[in-house]
């Protein structure tokens, strides 16, 4: 049963994927993603009590898929501050396209739906943890830039790496990713490093 149960959920999850992508946030109620997945709205409800337990879910379905957690290895093992800065500039850089189109559904949606509007806040907390912890490893390290406290860097460097920072930079002005890696890097240690 748990089996046929665990199936259920993730049909479920890359149904809600695949509607937030396809639908830039239109449609995802709970009896859209229901009729997508191929399953009663009640089974929707038995794996999900709210509908944000079902947009978390699903962004965090998401991580697990595309292995976020190996992305970020290099960063969280980092010998110094400044290769945990730059490791975690490329590994949340380079999976920003991956997510794009999940991440523009939030964002979208979120103006008008609060339920969407929390799900997207608190991605984007996870991704202010990573900044958080590349300031802190420069400041125990003495790398630091005496400019910000702890606490304004990380805001610095989380707004420099929001999806819409990239979105303006990769989709508004041409940049290529690579480009968009490079820079961000610079920036951050010419910023951030003392």
């Amino acid at each position: 049963m748990a089996d046929t149960s665990s199936k259920t959920r993730n049909r479920i999850l890359k149904a809600a994927w695949q509607m937030l992508e396809d639908n830039q946030g239109s449609g995802v109620r709970m009896s859209d993603i229901a009729k997508r997945a191929g399953v009663s709205r009640q089974a929707v409800y038995l794996h999900f009590e709210t509908r944000l337990d079902l947009l978390v879910a699903t962004t965090l379905y998401l991580d697990e898929i595309k292995g976020i957690d190996k992305r970020l290895e290099a960063s969280r093992t980092a010998p110094d501050g400044r290769s945990r800065l730059t490791a975690f500039i490329d590994a949340w850089g380079n999976y920003i396209p991956e997510i794009y189109s999940v991440a523009k559904a939030l964002m979208t949606l979120e103006a008008t739906d609060a339920v969407a509007a929390e799900a997207w806040k608190g991605r984007m907390q996870a991704v202010r943890h990573g900044c958080a912890a590349a300031i802190h490893a420069l400041d125990r390290d003495g790398q630091l830039s005496a400019t910000y406290t702890v606490e304004q860097a990380t805001d610095m460097l989380w707004v420099l790496l929001s999806v819409r920072s990239w979105e303006q930079l990769t989709r508004d002005s041409g940049w290529s990713q690579a480009d968009y890696i490079d820079h961000m890097q610079a920036l951050a240690r010419a910023i951030f490093v003392r």
